[in-house]
């Protein structure tokens, strides 16, 4: 459900035992992209989720689905179930009671925890709950997979009662903390490139938006970020065009002086954000510009190759549908660890299947 570019397939299909047998998604570009990038003969296809028959749907075993997050997330209205697209969280529970698979992952925001004092998530988790399924959760951050600093939260239920605390009982590799050396208002803060950047949203803009400046060595091999900005997308549109967003860091090879008052040296490329002096707290200058990342950039962000980036993009998709469609998935290699759980442990003796 909600497959978008299929994050969760491509995972699945990384973590190996699992088989697609059928895909949901309302955005017909999104649709288009993933039926470029697998192989979908055979399969069921449906546009709308409210609109499914459950009586004539295929049997499967294992449900996937990252619902809308937008009526969640902290940067929007936040309006929960009363949003349409907050709503549709209960056709997957509609799904999951009619058809009893032996298993489902559900993915969606951090914000969900927290929404309407915990509320919310607590509605969401009764509901599966009163499924008669077994539910288990656990705040994943990408970063432990990729260079993206990415909190989302991710749900599992099943029917293995002797399996019951097992599927996320594994541990996540560190990550470099963000690391302010110096203060300041937003976007004149200064961020140490030793750590991870933070996660920016597509709605900020101005210089920095929410994620400062971050300083670059500028010796004859500079070392540059480890990490990039969060990927968010807007539920009706791609990324926005404010400078900085969902950006990366390219060193500026020729150090001089930039005069901030010159606007127009700040736009030289379509791509570049500004470019920027800055001094550290040893008073030595570094010189540093933030870029925008490419399409294709955003895609490798989220785990997915370069040939499945090219395959969607040579259907014509503007690169900013490109950039929505990247946003909006599920990063591939938490898919396939998750996955490897829910292979390993729910179908373990391989006698798990429809209940």
């Amino acid at each position: 459900m909600f497959s978008g570019i299929g994050g969760f397939r491509s995972g699945l299909e990384q973590a190996g035992g699992f088989e697609c047998v059928g895909f949901c998604e309302i955005d017909r570009y999104a649709e288009s992209a993933y039926r470029a990038i697998y192989n979908t003969e055979g399969e069921i296809f449906y546009n709308d989720i409210a609109g499914i028959d459950t009586a004539k749907m295929p049997d499967f075993d294992l449900l996937t689905g990252g619902f809308p997050c937008q009526s969640f997330a902290g940067c929007g209205l936040r309006k929960g179930f009363d949003d349409p697209r907050g709503a549709l969280f209960f056709e997957l529970a509609r799904i999951i009671g009619d058809k009893r698979p032996a298993a489902f992952l559900l993915e969606n925001v951090k914000g969900l925890i927290v929404h309407n004092q915990g509320e919310t998530y607590k509605k969401i988790l009764l509901t599966l709950s009163e499924l008669g399924y077994i539910v288990e959760w656990r705040v994943l951050n990408t970063r432990s997979w990729l260079p993206q600093e990415r909190k989302r939260v991710y749900i599992v239920g099943h029917h293995r009662a002797d399996r019951a605390g097992e599927i996320f009982n594994f541990e996540e590799r560190g990550g470099a903390d963000l690391c302010k050396i110096i203060g300041g208002t937003q976007g004149q803060r200064v961020y140490d490139s030793g750590g991870i950047a933070c996660t920016q949203c597509t709605g900020d803009g101005g210089q920095g938006v929410h994620t400062g400046l971050y300083t670059v060595d500028m010796n004859p091999n500079p070392k540059l970020l480890d990490y990039i900005r969060c990927i968010v997308a807007r539920y009706d549109s791609g990324i926005t065009n404010f400078k900085g967003t969902s950006s990366g860091v390219l060193v500026e090879m020729s150090p001089r002086v930039i005069d901030l008052a010159d606007k127009s040296e700040f736009f030289e490329s379509e791509r570049t954000a500004y470019a920027v002096v800055v001094v550290d707290e040893n008073g030595k200058e570094r010189y540093f510009r933030i870029r925008k990342l490419m399409p294709s950039e955003s895609w490798r962000a989220q785990g997915f190759t370069t040939e499945q980036f090219n395959k969607a993009a040579a259907l014509g998709i503007c690169d900013s549908r490109l950039y929505k469609m990247s946003g909006n998935s599920v990063s591939v290699p938490v898919i396939k660890a998750i996955g490897e759980r829910i292979r390993d442990i729910i179908f373990s003796e391989g006698d798990e299947k429809i209940a």
